[in-house]
């Protein structure tokens, strides 16, 4: 909704409701990222010198201190473009010096700016970058560490997607932040988990951006046109039932980050042009880690969104040429038009998440020995729910195949689908189009 007080200032306020068409805000979105503006920040960030955990925090210049506060200051005038919507924090951390990369006691600071949901400012969808950076050796911090991909890409994109949401107003809250001591080992993360677990926010899903900008790779492969979203299978907080469940009844690979994977792609497939979204089955790269895995850990659910083709010459080095070859993640590495495309994606997600009802709970399943299957649900109590839609795919089958809007109803038999053969959900609609996440069924229908 437009007003004529929106109307006469520089930032015009869409409001976001079961009137909207979501496919047309989604389509405005999908091309609303300025890679400019994504190439200024990074510059910025670069010119720091050093964003390591334990640089100097004093100079105004210098060092993750000034970094920080930069972050800050450039959330709070997007806020004031849009009229304070924004609320923007500092959520500080003390972490005790410790026998690997923490040599003396130091703050972890993450940077927060929240736009408060309307009708569910206790949901949370959330997009991350990381503020730090480092060189070869992790506790030197000191040395320049212009960290330009990895990982202010990250932190520039998620300053964009504020600028471009910023302009709407959503039913669920968004987070954009900036987290630190990643490359220390994940402490913003850490803490920022813990702090969401202590004081009960519903996550609907993270999405943390690592290293966005590069196509370049090691490999010798040049690629703009795919990414890569990294998924865990199963929530670390099944139960052992659960577990033992799987072996029957399938989920194995459905957990809430992969279902939260499978979103991305399809919107990707959707709106974005020339981008196609690789999924890994795995949490991360082979033996790494990253900012989503903490929440992931605490039984939220989280993804990893980066390039496909990494190059290991300009990460966590020292900046030099030796024996002809160039080190260091310098600015002249990464690709500002591609780090764009990948902060649309984003952006995508964030919205349509943000727009879309509550995801059923508890979905039933039942149909052994049977020619149908028939899945049962709890009604969403939300008057934008327009009703449900039903997925099914192959069993081998990496996204959903095959879907049927069955109305608003909680209980539906899908006649002549054995449930052998294929594996299913089920997703709320609003009526504006929007779709929650996919929930898998977790429990059997109970027999009469």
């Amino acid at each position: 909704m437009k007003t004529l007080f929106t109307l006469l200032v520089a930032c015009v306020i869409t409001t976001v409701s079961a009137q909207s068409d979501i496919s047309k805000i989604l389509t405005e979105i999908a091309t609303a990222p300025s890679a400019k503006n994504i190439e200024n920040d990074i510059r910025t960030l670069v010119n720091f010198g050093t964003r390591h955990t334990l640089s100097d925090t004093i100079s105004s210049t210098r060092g993750i201190g000034a970094a920080r506060r930069w972050i800050k200051a450039e959330f709070d005038a997007i806020s004031k473009n849009c009229h304070n919507c924004l609320e923007v924090s500092y959520q500080r951390n003390l972490v005790p010096k410790n026998d690997r990369r923490i040599i003396k006691d130091t703050w972890v600071v993450n940077v927060l700016a929240i736009q408060r949901g309307k009708t569910y400012p206790n949901k949370y969808v959330i997009m991350s970058g990381d503020i730090d950076s480092r060189v070869t050796d992790p506790n030197n911090f000191t040395s320049d560490a212009p960290g330009a991909n990895d990982n202010a890409s990250g932190m520039a994109g998620t300053l964009e997607a504020a600028r471009v949401l910023s302009k709407y107003e959503f039913p669920v809250s968004i987070i954009y932040v900036g987290l630190s001591g990643e490359e220390q080992g994940l402490y913003g993360g850490q803490h920022m988990a813990k702090v969401a677990k202590e004081q009960g926010w519903n996550i609907i899903g993270v999405l943390n951006n690592d290293m966005i900008g590069n196509i370049k790779g090691i490999d010798g492969v040049i690629d703009n046109s795919t990414f890569r979203v990294f998924s865990e299978a199963i929530s670390m907080d099944v139960t052992k039932e659960q577990r033992k469940a799987m072996r029957y009844y399938g989920g194995e690979v459905d957990g809430p980050s992969r279902q939260l994977a499978r979103y991305i792609d399809k919107l990707t497939d959707d709106y974005m042009t020339n981008l196609d979204a690789i999924m890994i089955y795995r949490l991360d790269r082979f033996g790494r880690g990253g900012h989503h895995r903490p929440f992931n850990d605490a039984g939220f659910t989280g993804v990893r969104i980066m390039e496909t083709h990494e190059n290991y010459n300009e990460q966590h080095q020292d900046v030099r040429t030796e024996n002809g070859i160039k080190y260091g993640d310098v600015i002249t590495s990464v690709n500002f038009e591609y780090a764009a495309k990948l902060t649309a994606v984003n952006t995508l997600t964030l919205a349509s998440l943000a727009a879309a009802p509550p995801a059923p709970e508890n979905v039933m399943i039942g149909g052994a020995v049977q020619p149908s299957t028939q899945l049962k649900w709890e009604a969403v109590n939300d008057t934008n729910t327009i009703g449900y839609k039903i997925y099914w795919r192959d069993t081998t089958s990496p996204q959903w195949q095959y879907s049927r809007f069955v109305g608003k109803v909680t209980d539906y038999t899908l006649k002549n689908i054995v449930i052998d053969n294929y594996l299913f959900g089920v997703a709320t609609v609003g009526k504006n189009g929007a779709e929650s996440l996919i929930q898998f069924p977790r429990k059997l229908i109970p027999r009469n």
